[in-house]
């Protein structure tokens, strides 16, 4: 069967839809050659890849180097990386050979790898795909926000970037929309049609096969049987931006010696002593098995990373969704679009407010059924299986034995 080189350097919302296809792949017959940052060396591992890992650090660096208050600066940081991907994925594959890449939307310069490496590119995208369209109309109205002067800078710095790329290493870079959203021939969505904004426009070489649930390969210590059958509240806010000292003390505050029972997940830097008393009612983890207790959730309240999102619609889960960064608040608006919950802003937040939420989500019908309606479109879509089965299509489309 096919080499595939997958480019993912990686976040938990990037690495994490990943695991399913690749265990399907390698069950399938192809050989997986998988590069992320050695934070996820043991995850991907355990699926059978061949994990090459890349210098975390420096990547961070790279990317944070063009700037953080604007997209266009952190489409520049995205070029940043390029003098750290691609020479280490070149050296570390040096003489052999690939069938096909497939490489992630945003990050690892995978266009610019398959461009060098000429081979044919799928995109695994996971978070709402973008067209060039969608995305020309979104950058014409950045510079309104932007001061003339810094603006200048940074087209400047964008223009010299491109051209020392296409020198160096002979890519073109027709626009920002190439380096941003990295398209491919294929492009593999980890959302269905019915959840992704105007789903409508994409054409079929978009391929939305719903979440990829599978195994995560950690280990969480959560007393499951202490939940199954309580009025189930699952919070957590992911594994990026969960410093939230106090926020997790707001949530005691609502829903502290009420009739709910909470989950609460706080991540790995926030500790359980800093959070002073805890109520009885909740069961506080630095982790917990996610989708495990959202098969017993009743209102999930999280930050709206995609793959949170997803996983509580698949388990026909009513959200409360307070975003935080990145593309959180479009996922919120289109949580509360098709009605499958609602949409708070972290700044100014009280305890009464978020309880009201909480009680007009979990009483009010209209949500269970909006969730419901998502949900039938969401596992009938076929996830990591279906990704495959996509995969192969392109394989044969290719030529590709």
């Amino acid at each position: 069967m096919a080499r595939v080189l997958f480019i993912n350097a990686g976040s938990e919302g990037h690495i994490n839809p990943t695991i399913g296809v690749v265990q399907e792949l390698i069950s399938r017959g192809e050989e997986v050659v998988y590069f992320t940052i050695e934070a996820f060396r043991d995850r991907m591992e355990k699926t059978g890849a061949d994990v090459r890992t890349l210098d975390g650090q420096n990547f961070i660096k790279a990317f944070i180097s063009g700037g953080r208050n604007y997209l266009l600066e952190r489409i520049n940081g995205l070029i940043h990386t390029a003098d750290i991907v691609i020479p280490s994925v070149l050296e570390q594959i040096e003489g052999e050979q690939f069938d096909y890449i497939i490489h992630d939307s945003m990050f690892g310069c995978g266009r610019f790898l398959a461009q060098i490496l000429k081979l044919p590119a799928i995109n695994s995208c996971t978070s709402f795909a973008q067209t060039k369209e969608s995305f020309d109309q979104m950058l014409e109205q950045l510079p309104k926000s932007i001061p003339t002067e810094r603006l200048k800078e940074i087209n400047d710095e964008y223009q010299s970037l491109t051209s020392r790329l296409k020198e160096k290493y002979g890519v073109e870079i027709p626009s920002p929309y190439e380096v941003f959203c990295n398209p491919a021939p294929y492009t593999i969505v980890y959302t269905t049609r019915e959840f992704q904004p105007f789903g409508e426009v994409f054409d079929q070489t978009y391929k939305f096969i719903g979440p990829s649930i599978s195994t995560r390969f950690t280990q969480e210590n959560v007393d499951l049987s202490a939940i199954k059958g309580k009025s189930l509240i699952y919070i957590s806010l992911g594994t990026v931006f969960n410093q939230a000292i106090d926020f997790y003390k707001l949530c005691f505050e609502a829903f502290g010696n009420s009739d709910h029972t909470v989950v609460m997940s706080i991540g790995e830097k926030t500790q359980l002593a800093d959070l002073g008393e805890i109520p009885q009612n909740f069961i506080v983890k630095n982790y917990v098995p996610q989708t495990e207790v959202l098969k017993h959730t009743k209102l999930f309240i999280t930050h709206g990373g995609m793959n949170s999102t997803n996983e509580g619609l698949y388990y026909g889960v009513p959200l409360i969704v307070i975003p935080q960064s990145a593309d959180q608040p479009i996922i919120a608006r289109q949580i509360a679009n098709i009605g499958a919950g609602i949409q708070l802003q972290m700044q100014g937040l009280t305890a009464n407010q978020l309880r009201e939420a909480a009680d007009h989500v979990l009483n009010d019908p209209s949500f269970q059924k909006a969730v419901s309606s998502i949900r039938e479109s969401i596992q009938k879509a076929g996830g990591y299986q279906q990704a495959v089965e996509e995969i192969f299509e392109f394989k044969r489309e290719c030529d590709i034995a």
